[in-house]
């Protein structure tokens, strides 16, 4: 079997293919690698499978096919492993996983798939009179890999067993850990793997995965060398002399470099990851640590033309873009004036953070860091990219900003609140709302039509994320951004972080609490300022109900009008107990009462009855305690008979929705006994005034 030639699949990240085909290519020098997406094909013998194991510094996995067949249909799948005598691979005693991957029209379940190349495995055994071998997904020894594709399945044994990106040397990793392979694909796309003499640079090095990979290319040391577990250990086929011939062979060659890599971070603790691991790995002797601030780094001063690879940190939140922008802007300054001449390599998934630096890129290439989406941009710190550059002219989006905000400055000098919103998707590409609460803004992104593509609504809200501290002066991290789609049941009211950012606003001479981060509303319904008053001007001396309350903001704003009593009431306990506090903040003590309810059947258990309503239901909701779902277009005039038997005579309703196709029946409305009055215009703020149909409002008297 050692020199005999097998089907063997050489798998790696997205993106990575390429420098896979050329790596194997270089490992085996006979062979006719075949690309495939994520993936290398050849035949090979099971010392050349042995070498790529030990040696590709890009491959994940080694497989080695043993048999192909058809799987239109479960039964095809369980009869093509069935043709595979997996005597000759395994015992009784070992203990085996099926990893299955892909899906067809017929097998769509993963697990199911695994379980019937699972059953043909053990009845291979029963079906000979032997012991079943065991399952066991946590310690296997015989690692089974099934690759499904269409109507044809692949199987075979994983020589790899855990991802080869996994050296062994890691003991501890960063917040956001750069996987080895990938490591080694950004060395060599950087030409740096071609110019090893030259001088490297990591300034932003975290647990060290650069510089290490780096050193251990420099030294000569297999990829693979340093780990412990193999799939093919107990495989039958395994042969152990040849693989220790390997080793023997790849252990003398080592040799000791004669360059230092550097490797540099601002943080301590990740600088001591950065040395275990190196330690670990065998080349702690041959990087050069230091902890500073990467844009104080500079060059050694011999070094000319060197390398600068680097994974700097691009956030996990949207909201972190804004924050991070300073610091790309300096970065891209301080490569001008230090690094003349390098070549500069930075991986990351916000390319927009990149264009800050305000460096032409010689190149780019897309790849995959786990599942995370990144680009590789390369650039080159020449004459040109070193003059310069004047910002761009300024966007559409900025130009309507700084148009707003200026129109906004009489309105806010009319009222007096410090929360109120600056733009509201004026333009179709920038499909977001920006509100003020305080010195916060908060960045609502309204769901993207399926005809506008993911990646250029991700840019156009990477954009306005980037523009905003410097057009607004408001600071990076006091930017919080938010995705707006329909919710439904419980998810309104879920938490979408948990920042617990507690502010301060004030409006009318009300103040209230708001959460900017943590909920995906903030506790203030700003397109109500108006409709808050209209309420509170008819609440003196009166009895007040407030259904579907939110935070109770209306409720504050009656009792400081006189309201001779409250009930608030909301399905929420987290508004519930928001309202209260928004009560104590304001100071107010009397008849209030909150009720913790389900609003949509509250008239139902309830006698009670009011002078004042304010009501403002959902436009849809599926609440578990009601026999069917809520539509408010559909239920209102139900709600509204309700809501008539517990009004006093000459009693108020201000009714409201945010439905925009919202027709109010009014002939079933008068028919219950109402006069109606459409006060929608009346109640639209002027920082509203571009979206109509925001909501609408309506006064209806008993």
């Amino acid at each position: 079997m050692t020199s005999e030639r097998n089907p063997i699949i050489i798998t790696t990240s997205r993106g990575l293919d390429e420098l896979l085909q050329q790596e194997i290519q270089q490992l085996v020098p006979d062979s006719m690698p075949r690309l495939k997406p994520g993936q290398v094909l050849l035949d090979a013998s099971l010392k050349e499978a042995y070498t790529i194991c030990l040696h590709s510094r890009l491959a994940n996995r080694v497989l080695w096919v043993v048999a192909e067949g058809e799987a239109d249909n479960t039964e095809q799948l369980y009869q093509t492993a069935l043709t595979v005598d997996w005597r000759n691979h395994m015992s009784s005693s070992h203990r085996f996983v099926v990893n299955f991957s892909g899906t067809n029209r017929e097998i769509n379940n993963s697990q199911y798939g695994a379980q019937r190349v699972k059953d043909a495995i053990v009845d291979c055994f029963v079906n000979n009179h032997l012991e079943r071998p065991n399952v066991d997904k946590l310690t296997p020894n015989i690692f089974i890999q099934a690759r499904l594709w269409r109507d044809k399945v692949v199987l075979a044994i994983d020589l790899s067993g855990k991802s080869l990106h996994q050296r062994g040397y890691r003991s501890e990793a960063g917040e956001a850990p750069l996987k080895e392979h990938v490591a080694c694909a950004l060395l060599k796309r950087s030409g740096w793997a071609a110019n090893t003499k030259k001088q490297l640079i990591d300034p932003m090095c975290g647990s060290g995965t650069i510089a290490i990979e780096a050193a251990q290319m420099l030294a000569n040391i297999p990829a693979g060398l340093n780990r412990k577990v193999w799939g093919f250990a107990s495989w039958k086929g395994h042969q152990i002399d040849v693989w220790n011939s390997l080793i023997k062979q790849a252990e003398q060659n080592i040799c000791v470099p004669t360059t230092k890599i550097i490797a540099n971070d601002n943080q301590v603790e990740l600088i001591n990851i950065a040395k275990r691991n190196a330690d670990i790995a065998g080349v702690f002797d041959y990087i050069e640590f230091s902890r500073q601030d990467a844009l104080k780094l500079l060059p050694p001063k011999d070094s000319v033309e060197g390398y600068l690879v680097s994974n700097p940190p691009y956030g996990d939140r949207l909201s972190d873009l804004a924050s991070l922008v300073p610091f790309f802007q300096s970065l891209g300054a301080h490569l001008k004036q230090s690094y003349a001449d390098w070549h500069v390599s930075l991986l990351t998934s916000q390319r927009d953070l990149l264009r800050q630096m305000k460096l032409r890129a010689n190149n780019e290439y897309g790849l995959m860091n786990g599942k995370l989406e990144c680009k590789l941009v390369n650039f080159v710190i020449d004459q040109q990219n070193r003059q310069v550059r004047e910002n761009a002219s300024t966007s559409e989006f900025a130009n309507r900003l700084k148009k707003n905000i200026k129109q906004l400055q009489r309105f806010l000098k009319s009222v007096s609140t410090n929360a109120y919103r600056i733009y509201d998707a004026d333009l179709p590409d920038y499909n977001v709302a920006i509100d003020v609460y305080g010195d916060w803004l908060v960045v609502q992104e309204y769901a993207p039509p399926k005809t506008i593509p993911e990646q250029k609504a991700r840019r156009r809200l990477n954009d306005v994320i980037i523009q905003l501290p410097s057009i607004t002066g408001f600071a990076p991290e006091k930017i919080a951004v938010k995705v707006r789609s329909q919710q439904k049941g419980k998810a309104q009211y879920q938490k979408v972080s948990d920042q617990s950012n507690n502010i301060i606003v004030h409006e009318n001479g009300a103040q209230f609490y708001i959460n900017p981060t943590d909920y995906l509303d903030c506790g203030l319904f700003l397109d109500h300022r108006i409709t808050r008053q209209v309420v509170a001007k008819r609440a003196k001396n009166k009895d007040v109900l407030n259904l579907f309350a939110y935070t109770g903001s209306v409720s504050v704003h009656c009792a400081l009008q006189g309201a001779r009593s409250i009930t608030t009431v909301d399905l929420s306990k987290t508004y519930t107990d928001w309202a209260k506090r928004n009560f104590k903040l304001n100071q107010l003590s009397g008849a209030f009462h909150f009720q913790q309810a389900d609003c949509l059947t509250w008239f139902e258990t309830h006698s009670e009855s009011f002078d004042l309503m304010f009501i403002d239901p959902p436009s849809f909701s599926n609440s578990k305690r009601m026999a069917s779902t809520w539509d408010v277009q559909r239920d209102h005039i139900k709600m509204l008979s309700q809501a008539y038997n517990h009004l006093n005579p000459g009693g108020e309703i201000i009714f409201s929705t945010n439905l925009r196709q919202f027709k109010m029946d009014v002939e079933a409305a008068q028919a219950i006994g109402y006069k109606l009055d459409n006060i929608s215009s009346q109640t639209l703020p002027d920082d509203f005034k571009r979206n109509p149909k925001i909501h609408q409002c309506w006064l209806l008297k008993k």
